[in-house]
């Protein structure tokens, strides 16, 4: 995308304003969160399982109600529109981080981790469904892969800001700053967000409230079939999301023991954790919004995926088989690629949906992603746990990131070879299908 197309990204200010300043706020506590959480779960180690374990248990949890609630929102999304369902995603977070600008204890950190739980429940993975959802409402088929490098690329860059302040700003202040920044993401979005989506008026005032949470339900299961038969109905959607789950399966489950990894066989700190993820972010920023719009029209978003599957292999064997503590920096830098897995996703999710679809195909796809989330911790936090420990049948701690990789490989292998469809949906004809136009969840 050229400057001129910038201006296509215009309608889209007062959605990503908001989205960044989000961003940084969530990032900006990131490298704290292991200190913070190490030091009330198991003060004085340097390895903590129980704060390993619980990451684990998380992230296993979220991704068992993510499989129900993403696809819901989604629909929701559709049907009742993008602002309100992007209102409730973005103000989850609020709450957990002040209980831990309140207070840092054993028994807070615990309250932290089950609020925290319910608001990736609700918020992780959803605002950027929702995001891509909102942006194809502005943006045509052929610009869209540029504009999702936007939305990815300005993630990049509030990880980047939000990991300076973490560099900068001190430890006992962090957790404030980072709540009024998540609060202001809300009000800016009330007072300035347009909604794209037109409800559909219905007529159940004087309905009893029993035939109300009927209807709900039925529509729900309509709608949830509907997502299912426009996934099901295409080779390329069928194909990116087996590339999806195997991806995530992999990256899920590294980015899940990462920091604990590290600062376990290399004594990483705060410092440490925000120079690799600003190094990361700030190439990040580069190959999202300036490179993948120039490589799109040359490669197609296919081979793009591909390049940066590959990347994503490179990164997770060179985590698992660092040597010195100078391989992390180095194997962060594959990032700088890999990145471009999710906006050649979204893009391809997107060219092969019609418009009225958006958000159900993007919900459905990331509905997927969420079941091999529940998947990964399981597997991967205690074999991390066993590879630290003493008890490892054999000195190599990073195993457990080398085996990972193998569900990065497959997810390569399916990318290169899944069929995309012949013809894709176009916008009018989705438009001028009434069928696929359901009412909404709530008059």
């Amino acid at each position: 995308m050229n400057w001129r197309g910038f201006r296509e990204l215009r309608p889209l200010f007062h959605l990503l304003v908001p989205l960044c300043v989000h961003w940084i706020a969530e990032e900006m506590t990131v490298s704290v969160l292991v200190d913070v959480t190490t030091g009330a779960l198991c003060p004085g180690q340097m390895t903590c399982p129980e704060a390993i374990y619980l990451t684990g248990l998380q992230q296993t949890v979220v991704g068992i109600f993510k499989m129900f609630v993403l696809p819901l929102l989604g629909q929701l999304a559709d049907d009742y529109g993008r602002k309100p369902v992007l209102l409730l995603t973005i103000s989850t977070t609020i709450i957990p981080f002040a209980l831990l600008a309140w207070n840092e204890s054993k028994e807070f950190v615990y309250a932290y981790y089950v609020l925290r739980t319910i608001s990736y429940i609700i918020s992780q993975g959803s605002i950027f469904c929702i995001s891509v959802a909102y942006a194809a409402d502005f943006v045509e088929g052929s610009k869209r892969v540029a504009a999702f490098g936007w939305i990815t690329g300005l993630f990049s860059f509030s990880h980047v800001l939000g990991n300076v302040l973490a560099r900068f700003v001190p430890e006992d202040y962090i957790f404030e700053v980072s709540i009024l920044l998540l609060i202001f993401c809300p009000v800016y979005m009330q007072l300035f967000l347009v909604e794209t989506v037109k409800r559909i008026p219905r007529n159940e005032q004087h309905s009893s409230c029993s035939t109300v949470i009927s209807n709900v339900f039925r529509e729900r299961f309509k709608s949830m079939r509907n997502s299912v038969n426009v996934v099901l109905r295409s080779e390329t959607l069928k194909g990116i999301a087996l590339v999806s789950f195997f991806y995530e399966l992999g990256m899920s489950g590294i980015s899940s023991v990462l920091l604990y990894y590290l600062k376990s066989v290399f004594g990483f700190s705060k410092n440490q954790f925000s120079e690799i993820l600003m190094m990361v972010g700030i190439g990040s920023i580069v190959s999202q919004i300036f490179v993948l719009p120039l490589a799109n029209p040359v490669l197609g978003e296919r081979k793009i995926l591909c390049i940066a599957l590959l990347a994503s292999i490179a990164y997770a064997l060179l985590y698992g088989l660092a040597w010195a503590p100078w391989v992390p920096y180095l194997s962060a830098s594959f990032g700088v690629i890999y990145v471009l897995v999710k906006p050649s996703t979204y893009a391809v999710i997107s060219k092969a949906t019609s418009s009225v679809d958006q958000a159900k195909a993007q919900g459905f796809i990331a509905g997927v992603q969420s079941i091999a989330s529940l998947i990964s911790p399981i597997i991967m936090s205690p074999l991390t746990s066993w590879f630290l420990s003493s008890k490892a049948p054999f000195n190599c701690k990073g195993f457990s990131l080398i085996f990972a990789s193998v569900s990065m490989v497959i997810a390569l292998c399916y990318a290169w070879l899944f069929k995309e469809d012949a013809a894709r949906p176009s916008n009018c004809e989705a438009e001028d299908n009434s069928e696929t136009i359901e009412a909404p969840l709530l008059s």
